[in-house]
Parts: C-alpha cells; structure tokens; sequence
C-alpha cells in the first residue's frame, strides 16, 4: 500500500528550531526506509521565505498498521516537530517507481 504522508510544522518561534534539532535522525532514518523499500521520495515544504515548514513523503509499507509503527518511531513526531500529519492512500504509476 502507498501512502502520501504530509507533516506540517508548528509556527511557533522554536518549530524551526525543533526541525533543525531533529533533522539528522529524520533523514537517518530516511536512508534505513530506502534501504527496507518503504520510501519513494519526498519533499521538504516551503513557506514564502523558502524556510522549511513541513514535510511530504510518498512511503509504501504492507499495511496501515505498519505505517503506523513507523509513524511512532519518526523522529519529526517524537520531536515534535509536525504538529499536525495527513495521511492519503495512493497509487504511485509505475514510472515512477524505481
């Protein structure tokens, strides 16, 4: 199953900061996903001033409950850096994945 996981920052003056703190486990444990499969791509999102203000990645895992566990483990969550996450089931076509 595909899902395209959208994290969105606080806008609280230490969002960018808790980003910034939490950003290397994130994009750790974004290697390990690559690795395993689960990721497919993703994209930092931007506000007007081209500062990071939240996250898109299209993740493909065997079921919503593996998803989920991963989701408790995202450094971006436990560090509370998404303050709010939206979850879409989707099909990625085939050129796209590798």
């Amino acid at each position: 199953m595909q899902f395209i996981v959208t994290g969105y920052d606080g806008n609280d003056d230490k969002a960018l900061e808790r980003r910034m703190n939490a950003r290397e486990a994130h994009l750790n444990m974004v290697d390990e996903m690559i690795e395993k499969g689960h990721d497919l791509y993703a994209a930092a999102l931007l506000d007007e001033s081209g500062n990071m203000k939240g996250s898109m990645m299209v993740v493909e895992f065997a079921s919503r409950e593996q998803l989920d566990a991963w989701l408790k483990v995202e450094p971006y969550i436990i560090n509370n850096v998404w303050q709010r996450v939206e979850i879409v089931e989707c099909k990625v076509a085939a050129a796209f994945v590798k």
